[in-house]
């Protein structure tokens, strides 16, 4: 592995940015940091079958020649690494965004692990909805099985979504609360304590919290749980900066 901060695992060099690229997710690079997580994290791998046999399951419920709508609720909000044509603010409910998702790779480590989000039962949540054209939706969607489903530790569901243009039908990843990666329940405490202190070769786990509440005030969103837990983290951390 190379002792250059900037280069990742694979050797590619890691975007100033902060932000995936669409050719980060071929089945190739999958397949290594598959392995890679297998023996940094010891998390549970889906195979390229296992992945394959799940899209299909949510194609059929795809129309021929139907457009693929898509409900971001963390980094697929602003950072998606697929072709969209449009995109809308949107709400699901059933389900709220949470950090409940333990990760020992990427923006944590197995000596320091992080939290990513999921969508956890009960609640509401408002996000984006992405719309990926028909005629795209084969390549896009495997591109966005190969980035959402290495582990399985998500599910993918179709929810209805609200909109100002009107309902939607979309699809999206709401947590395996059976995956032994899943942590429920965690106090506010404890999670702001990992996310400010976990980071990973993709960055830190608060840079993600950062911008994700940052694309919430963008939506109208500026205040509430992901706001509260951002003030928690910036105190820890001894950080300044907007929250709303």
């Amino acid at each position: 592995m190379s002792e250059d901060p900037d280069i990742l695992p694979d050797g590619l060099r890691r975007p100033k940015d902060g932000l995936l690229r669409r050719e980060y997710f071929t089945p190739e690079r999958v397949k290594f940091y598959a392995g890679l997580f297998e023996k940094v994290g010891g998390m549970p791998i889906l195979s390229e079958e296992e992945r394959a046999a799940s899209l299909k399951v949510v194609q059929s419920g795809v129309a021929p020649g139907e457009d693929v709508w898509v409900f971001g609720y963390g980094s697929l909000m602003w950072n998606p690494a697929i072709n969209i044509v449009a995109s809308e603010t949107a709400r699901v409910e059933g389900f709220h965004r949470e950090f409940c998702l333990t990760i020992a790779f990427g923006r944590g480590s197995p000596e320091k692990p992080g939290l990513m989000l999921a969508l956890d039962e009960g609640g509401d949540c408002v996000g984006v909805a992405h719309r990926i054209a028909a005629g795209q939706a084969q390549s896009e969607l495997e591109i966005l099985w190969q980035r959402e489903m290495l582990s399985g530790a998500y599910q993918p569901h179709w929810l209805d979504a609200e909109t100002s243009e009107g309902k939607r039908r979309v699809i999206t990843f709401v947590i395996n609360r059976a995956h032994p990666r899943y942590e429920g329940g965690l106090s506010h405490e404890h999670v702001a304590d990992r996310v400010a202190s976990a980071e990973g070769v993709f960055g830190t786990n608060r840079d993600y919290l950062y911008r994700m509440t940052a694309h919430l005030n963008s939506l109208g969103v500026t205040d509430g749980p992901m706001h509260d837990l951002e003030r928690r983290v910036r105190a820890l951390a001894n950080e300044t900066g907007e929250t709303g």
